[in-house]
């Protein structure tokens, strides 16, 4: 029985590890996607609309 929980530890582990790895994976390639297309168009940062407000500001890095 306890051969069988660290197998679901070690399974559980490795599923959250991978997710993790996942999400680090997309979230630097598209920060990597951003900073190409900001080099192409020679532009120095990425305006959004701030939706309260309804004013432009640079978009932060972890947004």
């Amino acid at each position: 029985m306890a051969q069988l929980i660290t197998i679901i530890i070690l399974v559980g582990a490795a599923w959250w590890l991978y997710r993790r790895f996942i999400s680090d994976a997309k979230r630097l390639q598209e920060k990597s996607r951003r900073a190409e297309k900001e080099r192409q168009t020679g532009a120095v940062g990425t305006l959004v609309k701030d939706p309260a407000t309804g004013e432009y500001r640079v978009k932060r890095e972890d947004e």
